[in-house]
């Protein structure tokens, strides 16, 4: 495998730090914008965040740098087909030439979304993605000439960097995929302050999510030395620092380690992308029954980890140092059995649900999800057998199966 043909690229500028915030308006200078529209949701607006980032641009005024010329907050959750399309009707309406994003995973997948529309002169995001997933590499993939910025409020996603953006489409209640590797950001904004106000449960699972990209990204059968190292250090960070950022939300080093663990966990993951089990079950749920994405990985993880046992025994070493799981002297199967253990002594730590209980889905919804998971884009390179979909159902959704 180390001689197959892989590919990693770091495009996006990375600025972190306390208040880098107040960076935003000479790095929109630098890469030629002048109307800039800010886009967020309405629970950043009510915390404060947008205040904060859109006050920057009252230093700029009378033509001494680019000019906020709008605000657009209507995106909800897991980044809405009808959302992207608001937006760009609004970026087109305000002669919006730059887009900044602001916000969690489905903030920063709008945006990304967006500048895909106004790059290719679409009015329907879903009109690019017919089948579910759209690959665009070299030198099919082009420039997207849209000044574009990130600055993430969640350590989760490191949606700012990734060449993918997740789109769902709401008439055939599926989250769709562009892969582009000019869809990024950029430049991103690493700024701990704007996540201090983050509530511990949403800190726990975007946490988890990161967790999940990295170790997704350990194990693929795609993952090189470039990959392992990014993934190896993501998980070494959150082990260490999100039980404190959940305990201390105020923790700024905790929080500045796991926006840089975030960035470094999806970074991972994209360029190793192949097996993805958890990111398959997670997706399909998550579409089906609007479970917050980093809740499904959360329950999802360490039981694909026991029910797939193949796809993880070959790093589980590894894997094991990296979560600080003593295992030496054990065998490849007791060590995983204890790495599964931490995985949920941290689920349990965080405060994250082991089960889906909350959201009472029924032996009727167990059902629905089997052709969810099998038809998700993530299945495409390593598919889920029927049995085993079932069999990982019965074990996060507390209801008797026939």
């Amino acid at each position: 495998m180390k001689r197959s043909l892989s590919q990693f690229m770091l495009r996006t500028g990375i600025y972190s730090g306390s208040n880098s915030r107040a960076m935003v308006p000479s790095l929109f200078a630098g890469l030629g914008a002048k109307r800039v529209l800010l886009l967020s949701d309405r629970g950043l607006e009510k915390a404060g965040i947008v205040e904060k980032v859109a006050s920057i641009f009252d230093l700029t005024g009378h033509g001494s740098g680019p000019e906020l010329v709008g605000i657009y907050l209507d995106i909800t959750q897991d980044a809405e087909s009808r959302s992207i399309n608001d937006a760009v009707r609004y970026a087109r309406e305000i002669g919006a030439d730059a887009l900044l994003a602001v916000g969690g995973g489905s903030v920063l997948d709008t945006v990304k979304g967006v500048k895909y529309a106004l790059h290719k002169g679409l009015t329907d995001i879903k009109e690019a993605i017919p089948g579910g997933l759209l690959y665009e590499s070299f030198p099919k993939a082009t420039y997207m000439g849209v000044p574009h910025i990130a600055i993430p409020t969640t350590a989760g996603t490191g949606s700012e960097v990734s060449p993918i953006c997740v789109i769902f489409n709401e008439e055939i209640q599926m989250k769709t995929n562009i892969i582009n590797p000019f869809i990024s950001a950029d430049m991103a904004i690493l700024d701990p302050d704007l996540t201090v106000g983050l509530p511990p449960m949403i800190t726990a699972f975007t946490g988890f999510d990161a967790l999940t990209h990295a170790i997704e990204a350990l194990v693929s059968p795609a993952a090189t030395a470039l990959t392992d190292a990014y993934a190896l250090h993501a998980i070494r960070l959150i082990e260490k620092n999100l039980p404190v950022a959940v305990e201390n939300g105020a923790n700024l080093d905790a929080r500045m380690d796991l926006l840089q663990a975030s960035l470094m966990g999806i970074t991972a993951f994209s360029f190793a992308l192949n097996a993805i089990p958890v990111h398959n079950m997670a997706h399909a749920y998550g579409a089906l029954f609007r479970i917050p994405h980093g809740i499904a990985n959360a329950v999802f993880l360490p039981v694909v980890m026991e029910l797939v046992p193949s796809l993880y025994l070959p790093k589980v070493a590894d894997l094991a140092q990296a979560l600080n799981v003593e295992v030496k002297d054990n065998t490849p199967q007791i060590a995983l059995a204890k790495v599964i253990e931490k995985v949920r002594y941290l689920q349990q730590k965080v405060g994250l649900p082991e089960d889906f209980k909350e959201y009472n889905l029924t032996e009727e919804d167990l059902q629905l999800t089997i052709p969810a998971v099998m038809k998700d884009p993530a299945s495409l390179n390593f598919p889920l057998p029927l049995e085993l979909i079932t069999a990982i159902g019965q074990k996060v959704v507390p209801v008797t199966v026939k």
